[in-house]
């Protein structure tokens, strides 16, 4: 287990395939993005991700700004969004009471109403202006938030969250042994192991450092004081200790007082899986250059503490020398190195290259001339060998080190490179000189027995050992046909029994076909399958092809190749993409969700790919499906319910933020824009409507509706804020606990099941937030089952009337009465709901919409 995404952990995914390959069951545990649990495999590995919900976080912020005091100071104003409420509503009841003064005085009538509601605007308006004032003065009374108590559950409570997150999901698994990676994972596999010893299940665990926290600058005074104090108090309970070196070992067990010295697993490659399974790419091709061109690698992370800013100051100095950064491209620090190498004129000589997967790295690096360990000294780098120092090694490539402790020691040891002084440019240049003239000779230093034990077979044998006896027990055999070289693997649709996709109905791309159109990359509810199908069926003369990129989370709809949402930064995928879409394949693209197609070559956005797309001759069109569109600011000021209500403040900023720069995109490019669902034409006024589609015929059934005594109810959100749900619920709620209805709320069923239940259901209960109807609206009607949900004014200008039940959180409850009252009316909803979704759903209007575009 560990507190991240897995992805890009190299030191995590190794110790799980050493555990497989061991024989052991293994359930590989990490942190979701995405807001659900993310279910998928690497070879025989169980891989979960789960979300982290930030709750007792906010009850300790909470907690601590809400003092006896602030009771009285902030009466029912618990933050800055509740004093904003409170002043729009001051200042909306301010202006309608003088409007009516105003005109009362105009017309010189009614003296003593007047005088009356002046009196009343003097008064709210002396509360008005003193609640302001507590308000503000309760702030500058409140100690400073971001000065630490020195009790880790209130300085950083959001390892108490990872607790609630990931305790669940260890203890159902029942595991023998807990591997906790980094100090996140104290507080789960302690309390877990704990408690299934409680249980009856034996459960050991052990803690793994992959660094000294005491000497790591955390970046937050918080969290500065948070870890250290977490680790001295949990330390003393693991069962084992591991970490990655031997002088981390030996201040862990001094500070700590522990009783063994912990275990040293170095993070180290794979000596088997070099040069297999190889990228057929390597960096320096991928720079463009040949090899007489001096080339420097740096492969992982990049911030302060790494020291790269040393390096490209130094690059002024060194005129032929190029940089290759092997590193995540979204990283900000990223463009301040890229900045300050304009500044120093090698702006063209410093690269930015895409992670490949672990086993790949070191044949990926192997064509550059020097890897690169330019750490500042801070504590934490000086006590540790780098996994890049292996990497470099087996690769072949001599190191260019800064002089922090371990690895100046290493380095100067075993003559594989040169030493500069830390943050020092003018040194480094001169290193750097020196090494690259002696590049050869030092590489014949790199020996086979020095590789032999940088190696992640010889390290792991012990960790393996570790756990048998900690286990008390050991798996029967071992595993080797589990390669080294496995890859995580996401969900694929159910296949037919002759291998294709049982619901792709698109006609396959024809090389020699007059309109060639791909779709991809996020074909969200598996709309992008749907319009290839429905533009196939209306349209002869086009053939499709549809990418999809999925993980863990996907429902497995149909495409006709699958791209791994986290490999989108790797090299592999995104020279798969450049060859689809560039090289003449396509001769129309439908990009949806602003997603960028080349994976993350460009960048993480649609309008980084334009330039390339334009350049291959490719008709592009942008289609939108909802909330990457959807403006919160402009949404809250046109819906009293809107689902930015409900969601967390961080959210709906980012959400903004996003919705500005794709509605930026949308207006620059100048390309055709679609959208799926009409409300979408607020905030893109110039797309054109293509609508969802549905396979009606799928979705048909022939269950009798509002026959039962009790009918069934169905609400199945994916998200409960974007559906309005906790507004809705207390109603369903309250009409099943009085028998009127069998209320059945949907959240984490299988899609199968859900569809199963709204085809038998008598009526489903969709969103209340947003103010149209979606995919999931449209699959209920097509089963001809009535849809209760809040369709806006602007939506049904576009439509026209719906069959649809509208209504908001204050009158579903009548709503619901008013079907069960009268049942015939209700069926016949359902009935006109079918009709609806065949006339304009099935896919003929959407093919016509798009028609202009394939021309």
């Amino acid at each position: 287990m560990v507190g991240n995404g897995i992805t890009g952990d190299s030191r995590v995914q190794k110790t799980a395939i050493a555990a497989a390959r061991d024989g052991w069951r293994v359930l590989l545990l990490g942190r979701s993005r995405s807001g659900r649990v993310e279910r998928s495999w690497m070879g025989p590995i169980e891989v979960v991700r789960v979300p982290v919900w930030h709750n007792v976080r906010r009850q300790v912020a909470h907690d601590r700004a809400r003092g006896p005091r602030s009771l009285v100071t902030r009466f029912r104003l618990d933050d800055v969004d509740a004093l904003k409420r409170y002043q729009a509503a001051h200042r909306t009841w301010d202006r309608a009471l003088s409007a009516e003064v105003g005109t009362l005085e105009r017309e010189g009538r009614a003296s003593v109403r007047r005088n009356t509601l002046k009196a009343a605007l003097r008064a709210r308006r002396t509360v008005y202006r003193a609640r302001n004032w507590a308000f503000r003065w309760e702030g500058r009374q409140q100690p400073d938030p971001t000065v630490p108590v020195g009790e880790w559950r209130l300085d950083w409570p959001e390892l108490l969250d990872l607790d609630l997150a990931f305790g669940p999901a260890i203890e159902e698994f029942r595991p023998h042994v807990i591997h906790a990676n980094d100090v996140t994972m104290l507080v789960p596999a302690a309390h877990s192991a704990a408690r299934l010893w409680a249980a009856g299940h034996r459960c050991s665990w052990l803690y793994d450092s992959h660094e000294y926290v005491a000497g790591v600058e955390w970046g937050n005074p918080l969290r500065q004081a948070a870890y250290p104090a977490l680790e001295t108090e949990f330390i003393g309970r693991a069962d084992a200790v591991v970490t990655v070196s031997p002088e981390i070992a030996g201040l862990l067990r001094e500070a700590h007082g522990l009783r063994e010295t912990p275990l040293v697993v170095a993070n180290t490659p794979v000596r088997e899986a070099v040069g297999v399974d190889a990228p057929g790419t390597g960096v320096r091709a991928l720079c463009g250059l040949d090899e007489s061109v001096p080339l420097l690698v740096y492969a992982g992370w990049v911030d302060r503490q790494r020291g790269l800013e040393t390096v490209v100051a130094g690059l002024g100095a060194l005129p032929e020398v190029h940089l290759a950064l092997v590193t995540n491209r979204q990283n900000p620090f990223v463009q301040v190195l890229l900045d300050q190498a304009a500044e120093v004129g090698a702006a063209d000589r410093v690269h930015v290259l895409p992670y490949v997967p672990q086993h790949a790295v070191a044949d990926y690096i192997a064509s550059a001339d020097l890897g690169l360990i330019p750490f500042r000294r801070t504590p934490n780098c000086e006590l540790s060998l780098p996994t890049k120092m292996a990497e470099y090694l087996h690769a072949g490539l001599p190191v260019l080190a800064s002089d922090v402790k371990t690895v100046r020691a290493f380095t100067e040891e075993h003559g594989i490179g040169e030493v500069f002084t830390a943050g020092d440019a003018v040194s480094f240049a001169e290193a750097a000189a020196k090494a690259v003239a002696a590049r050869d000779a030092l590489a014949e230093r790199i020996t086979e027995p020095l590789l032999a034990e940088l190696s992640w077979e010889a390290q792991t044998g012990t960790l393996l050992d570790l756990y048998r006896r900690l286990a008390g027990t050991g798996p029967e055999a071992p595993r080797p046909d589990v390669p080294w070289t496995v890859t995580e693997q996401v969900q694929r649709p159910a296949q037919s029994e002759d291998g294709a996709s049982a619901v792709n109905r698109w006609r396959s791309l024809d090389a020699s076909g007059d309109v060639r159109l791909g779709l991809g990359i996020a074909n969200y509810a598996g709309q992008l399958a749907a319009f290839a199908s429905a533009v196939s069926r209306e349209r002869e003369d086009v053939s499709c092809e549809v990418v999809m990129a999925s993980s863990a989370t996907g429902f497995g709809y149909p495409a006709d190749a699958y791209l791994d949402n986290s490999r989108l930064g790797s090299v592999d995928v995104q020279v798969e993409q450049v060859r689809r879409i560039l090289s003449g394949r396509y001769t129309h693209l439908l990009t949806d969700a602003f997603r960028p197609v080349l994976g993350f070559l460009n960048g993480d956005h649609i309008g980084a790919d334009l330039p390339a797309l334009r350049s291959a001759g490719l008709k592009v069109a942008l289609l939108a499906h909802g909330s990457e569109i959807r403006h919160p600011g402009r949404h809250l000021e046109r819906h009293a319910e809107s689902l930015f209500l409900d969601a967390p403040a961080e959210q709906v900023a980012a959400m903004t933020a996003i919705a500005e720069r794709n509605r930026r995109t949308a207006a620059d490019s100048g390309l055709p824009v679609y959208v799926t669902t009409p409300d979408l034409l607020i905030d893109l006024p110039w797309a054109t409507w293509a609508p969802l589609v549905v396979d009606v015929d799928a979705w048909s059934s022939d269950a009798p509706v509002l026959e039962r005594k009790r009918p069934v109810v169905v609400h199945a959100p994916s998200k409960r804020w974007t559906k309005g749900s906790g507004r809705i619920l207390p109603v369903l709620e309250s009409l099943h606990d009085q028998g009127a209805i069998d209320f059945q709320l949907l959240e984490g069923v299988p899609w199968e099941e859900v569809r199963r239940r709204i085809r038998s259901a008598d009526i489903v209960v969709d969103q209340f937030a947003i103010g149209a109807y979606g995919t999931f609206s449209c699959e209920a009607m097509a089963a001809g089952r009535p849809v209760l949900c809040y369709i806006s004014d602007e939506v049904e200008a576009v439509t026209g009337p719906l069959p649809i039940v509208n209504a908001t959180s204050a009158t579903l409850r009548e709503a619901v009465e008013s079907l069960l009252d009268d049942r015939e009316a209700g069926a016949r909803i359902g009935a006109e709901s079918l009709a609806f979704v065949r006339e304009h759903h099935d896919g003929r209007r959407t093919a016509a919409a798009l028609s202009s575009f394939l021309q």
